[in-house]
């Protein structure tokens, strides 16, 4: 039975990788219904949380696929009960409905969404949450004008993450990063590799 799992991949930060774990979602013809690329608390480590909506057979051999990649340290995935997670949104709607509409500015209160910008012509909210909260905010809002809106895509931590954080912070003790640093003296286009 199909259901939302959110993928987390440990990676090195190098260029490229997004397209090749990209291509392993469209051959297989799977929709990522959102996608999310940071750095983690090691500083030569990448963090890709991507978050679909199939069988869980299928989502096994997805992460296995992935792990197979060279710059992919590990792949996990989980359910929506053993994450914590949150998306951010912003609205934009017009000062002057927010200004003169005293039951707006209840509203947005009630639903926890705060100010970033106020201007003449229109005002912007953020509220971070789930999905359903974020969606229930335009519904809301629609009727006063709401004029755009946007969403970010899952940042997600693993509840039962402890003893990856560990195997992170060996990886950069045993594989210090590569740095290039360019001689004089070699012809140009020639790089030596350090380590």
């Amino acid at each position: 039975m199909k259901q939302e799992y959110t993928i987390t991949v440990y990676t090195e930060n190098q260029v490229g990788l997004l397209n090749r774990i990209a291509i392993i979602f469209s051959r297989r013809k799977i929709n990522v219904e959102s996608l999310n690329t940071s750095p983690t608390e090691v500083e030569s480590v990448h963090r890709f949380t991507i978050v679909i909506d199939e069988t869980e057979e299928v989502v096994k051999k997805l992460c296995r696929q992935i792990e197979k990649q060279v710059d992919v340290l590990k792949a996990y995935y989980n359910t929506n009960e053993e994450i914590i997670w949150q998306e951010l949104a912003l609205y934009k709607v017009p000062t002057d409905v927010i200004a003169e509409e005293v039951k707006v500015e209840r509203l947005l209160r009630e639903h926890g969404a705060s100010a970033v910008v106020i201007r003449k012509d229109y005002t912007v909210f953020q509220v971070s949450g789930h999905r359903e909260e974020t969606e229930n905010l335009i519904k809301v809002l629609e009727p006063y004008g709401l004029i755009e809106f946007v969403r970010s895509a899952r940042v997600a931590i693993i509840k039962d993450s402890n003893g990856f954080h560990e195997k992170l912070k060996e990886f950069e003790h045993q594989q210090p990063r590569e740095e290039v640093i360019e001689n004089e003296y070699l012809n140009k286009g020639q790089t030596i590799f350090t380590m």
